[in-house]
């Protein structure tokens, strides 16, 4: 059966819909970054998601090539994640998604180097006669957080976010998203298949002991 991150590491994918303190390693991540509203159709973040997923499943599929990935394991490609921010405002202000910075990220599993992704960048590009080279390979160290699972739309993440924020203060902690430590998303559903009232989606935010 193939290692699904979301049944193996239930403490950053399956969170309770009540916020909790979690510690989050190092992980790599395939990465693409960007600007503007990712509702806008044909837009950049649209484009993003297609071009992650388009190297995604080239590494998932290496092992049926002639380029074999030391250390492989056949796994479940791991869900579209998030970091969001918008200039000059602390927080986020979702009446203004025209001015969101982005990086959609999606995890790489550890066995997968530099060297494996530098790969899968000029396999993608020859087989599938697109141009990969916004991608990125990504490490992030997120490091202590509160998180939630917040469910239903989007726009209704402000009252899940609100109260992220009043447990950690109860608990002694603060704030601490920078330039370096960001808004996270993790999406657990496919928003073009649910219902908004029933969308599954992490939000974490960067914390630190007053």
């Amino acid at each position: 059966m193939a290692f699904d991150y979301k049944k193996e590491y239930r403490e950053f994918y399956m969170p309770k819909d009540t916020p909790g303190i979690v510690s989050v390693p190092k992980m790599n991540y395939l990465a693409v970054r960007g600007s503007g509203d990712p509702n806008e159709e044909g837009g950049l973040y649209k484009d993003s998601i297609r071009l992650l997923y388009g190297i995604a499943f080239t590494i998932k599929m290496s092992k049926k090539s002639n380029y074999q990935i030391d250390g492989y394991f056949d796994y479940v490609v791991p869900p579209l994640e998030g970091f969001w921010w918008q200039d000059g405002v602390s927080g986020i202000d979702y009446a203004h998604k025209e001015n969101f910075n982005w990086i959609s990220v999606i995890r790489l599993p550890d066995f997968v180097t530099k060297y494996d992704f530098d790969w899968a960048v000029k396999e993608a590009t020859a087989k599938k006669k697109q141009n990969f080279s916004k991608v990125e390979f990504f490490t992030y160290d997120e490091g202590l957080c509160v998180q939630c699972m917040h469910i239903g739309a989007y726009d209704d993440e402000p009252a899940t976010v609100e109260s992220m924020h009043r447990f950690m203060e109860e608990r002694g902690y603060v704030l601490d998203i920078t330039d370096q430590r960001l808004h996270h998303e993790i999406y657990l559903s496919d928003a073009r298949k649910v219902a908004p009232e029933k969308l599954k989606t992490v939000i974490r935010h960067p914390i630190k002991k007053k």
